[in-house]
């Protein structure tokens, strides 16, 4: 346990490789489905640039596409071309200007593309006479009822995939970026490749839990091939599928793993959980996944983060001084909240720090006399 003098734990810096976070709250990705052909646009830039002024030390984008069909709608962001690079430039240039660190998270949905817009159509399939594309996957089953079938992947194209996430790499680096989140979770590509609910290949992509991993181990290596030394690399996971009556991706399989890519330069896995099948949901309650972190961490010995349903400062404070997680990703409270780790360091008694645009009138007497504390603002 740390000792208490030395302030809360949820904000001590963290490094990791040549990178420091200014504390241990990552803005978690989350699709916005506002971008045309992939391109940054103001939404984007004022999204992640209020979360960076609201504190957080790692600023993540929402998950990215490597190439045009691995986007979960027409309206996700893209790194498939170099025409993207300038747009994400400037938005890394916006969150680095607030002190916080630039992440972009790397994606390909597989049998989960070609989507509507969640709150336009319920996040419904999108067929090819509607806009929609054809999508690819290690087999060909569909994601379920009302998707279409998907394209099994030949092992020549997987190779081309390989190249695809080496290739946005590249992009993200020009960019500026300074973390990568390999989107390894809810029933997206990789994953699909992992878990043996989405796959019934019988090459060397698919059978046994080597040839079931290789993909994602084959992209971990074209990334760092690409990714400077002194950058760290995420993994976002889904630990387990929450799935008990067949054959499916499991927590001991999770950290395995963890260890498998912790040898190969990833250094943080981010644990998250479910999504391959709907009918499958998860047992969500607060906290509900940072078992699974706490677990790859002390059994893998590799950093994680902890996310899922987190909104309690003092809950956030536990986990990291309890050394269960050595992160924490906040989604839902932070879309509510941009000020989220602000408010989180006043609870906590840290100091935030509050940016100076706002502090002179956090200063001023509220109504009713009260103010915040000047000691925490």
């Amino acid at each position: 346990m740390p000792d208490p003098d030395d302030g809360p734990r949820l904000f001590s810096v963290l490094r990791l490789r040549g990178v420091e976070l200014r504390n241990r709250v990552m803005l978690a990705p989350m699709c916005q489905y506002s971008s045309v052909d992939g391109f940054v646009n103001d939404w984007h830039r004022v999204h992640l640039g209020a979360r960076a002024v609201g504190g957080a030390g790692l600023v993540m984008t929402e998950a990215t596409a490597v190439e045009a069909r691995g986007r979960i709608s027409p309206a996700d962001l893209g790194i498939w071309s170099d025409d993207h690079v300038e747009g994400l430039a400037g938005m890394v240039a916006l969150v680095e200007a607030q002190g916080a660190v630039p992440g972009i998270q790397l994606a390909h949905a597989g049998r989960k593309a070609s989507t509507k817009i969640p709150w336009v159509a319920g996040h419904r399939w999108l067929g090819p006479d509607g806009g929609g594309w054809p999508t690819v996957a290690p087999s060909a089953i569909p994601f379920g009822e009302g998707f279409g079938s998907p394209e099994p992947l030949t092992e020549g194209q997987i190779r081309g995939l390989v190249g695809a996430w080496g290739a946005a790499t590249r992009r993200a680096r020009q960019a500026g970026f300074r973390v990568i989140e390999i989107h390894a979770a809810h029933g997206y590509l990789l994953h699909e490749f992992m878990s043996p609910v989405a796959s019934e290949r019988t090459d060397p992509y698919g059978g046994s839990f080597d040839n079931r991993v290789r993909l994602t181990l084959e992209v971990v290596d074209a990334i760092r091939a690409e990714w400077p030394d002194d950058r760290p690399l995420f993994m976002r996971v889904s630990a387990t599928d929450w799935i008990a009556d067949r054959p499916s991706w499991t927590l001991p399989d999770t950290v395995c793993l963890a260890r498998l890519v912790a040898d190969r330069g990833v250094d943080l896995i981010d644990c998250s959980s479910g999504s391959m099948l709907r009918s499958a949901p998860s047992p969500e309650a607060p906290g509900f996944q940072v078992s699974f972190a706490e677990a790859v961490r002390r059994e893998a010995g590799i950093a994680t983060a902890a996310v899922g349903m987190i909104t309690d400062p003092a809950m956030a404070e536990a986990i990291v001084a309890t050394g269960r997680a050595d992160l924490v990703a906040i989604g839902r409270a932070m879309l509510t909240d941009p000020n989220w780790p602000l408010h989180a360091a006043q609870a906590l008694g840290a100091d935030g720090p509050w940016p100076p645009q706002y502090l002179r009138s956090l200063r001023t007497p509220l109504v009713g006399g009260a103010r915040p504390d000047s000691r925490t603002v």
